[in-house]
């Protein structure tokens, strides 16, 4: 899409056709296309129908009210912060006082739009001239322009003083795909950590894959999930340097230290399993939540909790064991034949098998469910079978 394309269906007859297509199925693209063709431009048709696709996409992220008004690009959908996590941050940093933040690398505007609805000021600033046209559509739309300034320009060379926080969201992802090494974001993270360093506070999103040793000693870094999968870290200045966070949505509620704890003792498995939030274990920080629930590792390398006894956390999934094997197809297979089990939710960590293919060669079948861990246990392959805790 051109910016000519998307300053088109902002007119009132491109506007009108991208709210008539709200819920038109994209399977039915060419007749609906064909038939629209016939009373508008070609190219405007097209725009509308791609802009259509992309909102119906991004409702799982917005959610519908918000995704029906906004505007996307393909890619700017797809790397903009879930809002649940951009209302949790823009809500921590009113808590810190903050009453404007530079936006730096803002795409469509997803986090602007979110510290707006706080009543902070915003400064949000991008490159591309099409990526800065959708975020000030995205402002207008959702009536928040008055408090988002959008500005085309390259963020290293914007003046940020007068702002109380910087918020920088690098690109990480290139014409081959995500990037991996932090040096290759852009703008690279060396860059946006020394801006960080300069304000009051700030706040850097990154990959949650980062290594802790790559985390600047004078930062706090956050990991954050939403529904048990991890979105996104962020690395924190201006607020607690040298501590680890998880912090799980909806609640919000979380984990933090600035002195992790030891790794647990492994040792054999009770009757019940818990699985970690990935938040929890992409911050090291499985062994608070295993002495929270006196528990133990089933192996040194793998992040699953085993103990004797149920105890309610809001940090990790319970299961009831009911079996422990050395791993096995036919062993398997028999066992859920035996148990008339058609259902078979399948989890693995340590193990080189995927859940699909172990679903084939299993065949279940029956009206019961079961849940098979596929991991290992004191350094041997090994099967836990189970269920979720009641």
């Amino acid at each position: 899409m051109t910016p000519e394309d998307f300053a088109a269906l902002l007119t009132p007859e491109g506007r009108a056709l991208l709210d008539s297509l709200r819920d038109y199925d994209p399977a039915q693209e060419l007749a609906v296309a064909t038939r629209l063709r016939r009373e508008h431009p070609a190219g405007l048709v097209s725009a509308a129908l791609g802009q259509a696709r992309l909102r119906q996409r991004a409702v799982a992220k917005f959610g519908a009210e918000d995704a029906f008004r906004m505007f996307f690009t393909p890619g700017g959908g797809e790397m903009a912060t879930r809002a649940p996590v951009a209302s949790y941050r823009a809500e921590r940093l009113a808590g810190l006082g903050v009453r404007s933040v530079a936006d730096l690398c803002c795409g469509i505007g997803g986090d602007a739009l979110a510290l707006a609805r706080r009543g902070i000021r915003v400064l949000a600033v991008d490159l591309d001239p099409l990526t800065v046209a959708v975020a000030r559509a995205n402002a207008e739309a959702l009536g928040l322009a008055d408090l988002i300034e959008v500005r085309e320009a390259d963020v290293t060379a914007v003046d940020v003083s007068s702002y109380d926080a910087v918020f920088i969201d690098p690109a990480r992802r290139g014409g081959r795909g995500r990037i991996f090494d932090p040096e290759a974001y852009s703008p690279p993270l060396s860059w946006a950590v020394g801006t960080a360093r300069a304000a009051r506070y700030a706040a850097i999103k990154i990959a949650p894959g980062i290594p802790h040793e790559a985390v600047p000693a004078e930062a706090e870094a956050e990991w954050i999930s939403d529904h048990g999968d991890v979105k996104e870290a962020v690395l924190w200045f201006g607020t607690a340097p040298g501590t680890v966070r998880a912090t799980l949505l909806p609640g919000p509620v979380g984990l933090r230290t600035a002195e992790p704890l030891p790794d647990p003792e492994a040792g054999p498995v009770g009757r019940w399993l818990y699985e970690p939030d990935g938040a929890v274990i992409r911050a090291h920080l499985v062994a608070e939540v295993a002495e929270q629930l006196g528990g133990r590792l089933i192996d040194p390398t793998i992040a699953y909790i085993t103990a004797d006894e149920l105890r309610a956390t809001p940090y990790a999934t319970a299961y009831e064991i009911t079996d422990v094997l050395p791993f096995g197809l036919k062993k398997l297979k028999a066992l859920l034949r035996e148990r008339e089990v058609g259902v078979l939710t399948v989890k693995k960590r340590g193990s080189a098998i995927e859940p699909e293919e172990l679903r084939r060669k299993v065949k279940p079948a029956g009206p019961n469910a079961a849940t098979v861990f596929l991991t290992r246990v004191a350094g041997a392959p090994t099967m836990l079978i189970g269920g979720p805790a009641a």
